[in-house]
């Protein structure tokens, strides 16, 4: 369980959000993502590699857009 804690919490900062506003974003209750962090409680394999795919996205579509504007 240590190691998907310590990959939760790795994937949310990666996406430059506070536990709260990465939880209202992607509407995981903040109670749920906190016992995730702190390896209390174990996310399913599919939902750690979702979230890690989703914020990379994110972090491209808004590297796309920033290039776009300051062209």
């Amino acid at each position: 369980m240590k190691d998907n804690a310590e990959l939760v919490k790795k994937i949310r900062e990666r996406s430059g959000l506070s536990r709260k506003d990465f939880c209202e974003t992607y509407g995981i209750p903040y109670q749920t993502m906190t016992d995730w962090e702190l390896g209390h409680r174990n996310p399913p394999d599919y939902l750690v590699r979702f979230m890690a795919y989703y914020v990379e996205y994110q972090k491209t579509i808004n590297n796309k857009e920033n290039n776009k504007h300051n062209k």
